[in-house]
């Protein structure tokens, strides 16, 4: 039987929520393609490990993750490990990196992806820090390895802008990047122009979840500046990180300003913008602007959106409208789904 072996970093909503489209889609991945996917390992930072040369059973890791939280001694194939010991020395064909992003420089995710491509594994991963600060070097060592390196879900919740443009718009230049890349940043302007103050916002959306466990990286535009790195990176080789953006984050604008805004029909939402110059230097900015009613960006139920201003198709916008917490689990699969077509197609 052919096997494709996953590895799992990380086992949070992502993870969960790939992992139940993986059970639920198993069967049609083997009759499809003849191919038998299975997880060999689920690493997590607080929660415990499990490792299954065989295949763990997912149904069941995940009975125990929602049931307790936490994989504990006696389950099956509960283990004493870490990710850094799983990548190095595990029994993978590839890795699904799922560890929380470090907006400083992008490690451990970095030393993961580059130590499984190293192996001759392929990754994949949900994680923008790789893709903001070490896509060319990446990218390259997957090229010589001759694996697969994917990066949907890095930014958008796996919306597909990188499958899209590689897949539908071949030969075609982008130019330029303009969009909303927040959705924590878009629900306070929106809430902050209903009235709403800053603060009162901030608790409610601690509540629901809506904010990083830091909400600097929300709030201050870290997360949208990386993301926006990520883009131009993939899009434009612009090899630049999130320290050359030129960014302004929302704690500055008041509910005031905001309403005085609609009044004038416009909105202010957290703007990311990015382009190559002249002589071929990226600038890229990420700040509170105004925008018009009519400019798509406005829409009060946007949770993401990006323009690709292009040479042969012109400007070419996708967005979502919803968030759900299985968006990162699909756009995760869709890369599964990628690699698998490629797997089956060299067995």
């Amino acid at each position: 039987m052919k096997e494709l072996k996953l590895a799992l970093l990380g086992f949070g909503v992502a993870g969960k929520a790939f992992s139940q489209i993986l059970l639920d889609r198993h069967d049609a991945i083997w009759e499809d393609k003849g191919l038998d996917v299975k997880v060999t390992a689920i690493t997590t930072g607080r929660s415990g490990c499990l490792v299954d040369p065989e295949g763990i059973d997912l149904a069941r890791a995940l009975e125990l993750m929602e049931a307790r939280g936490s994989f504990q001694p006696g389950d099956p194939g509960y283990r004493e490990t870490d990710s850094l010991t799983v990548v190095r020395e595990g029994d993978y064909d590839a890795l699904i990196e799922m560890t929380p992003t470090n907006i400083k420089n992008g490690q451990p995710a970095i030393d993961y992806l580059t130590w499984a491509l190293e192996r001759d594994k392929h990754v994949i991963t949900a994680n923008k820090g790789p893709v903001a600060f070490a896509y060319g070097r990446l990218k390259k060592l997957a090229r010589e390895k001759g694996r697969c390196f994917f990066y949907e879900t890095s930014v958008m919740v796996g919306t597909p802008l990188f499958n899209m443009a590689e897949t539908c718009l071949p030969y075609c230049k982008v130019k330029g990047v303009r969009g909303l890349l927040n959705a924590s940043c878009n629900y306070f302007l929106e809430e902050l122009g209903r009235g709403r103050s800053f603060d009162h916002i901030m608790e409610e959306a601690r509540r629901a979840g809506f904010l990083e466990a830091d909400p600097s990286q929300d709030l201050d535009g870290w997360d949208a500046a990386v993301k926006l790195t990520a883009l131009m990176n993939v899009f434009m080789n612009a090899e630049m990180d999130p320290a050359r953006v030129e960014r302004t984050g929302i704690r500055g604008v008041t509910a005031d300003q905001a309403r005085e805004a609609l009044a004038r029909g416009k909105k202010i939402r957290l703007l990311c913008q990015g382009h190559m110059d002249c002589e071929g230097r990226p600038v890229a900015v990420v700040r509170p602007e105004e925008i018009p009613f009519d400019d798509p960006l406005a829409a009060s139920d946007l949770v993401a959106c990006l323009r690709l201003d292009t040479d042969l198709m012109g400007p070419i916008s996708i967005g979502h409208h919803k968030m759900e917490p299985g968006q990162t689990g699909y756009g995760l699969f869709s890369d599964l789904v990628r690699l698998v077509r490629h797997v089956a197609e060299t067995l």
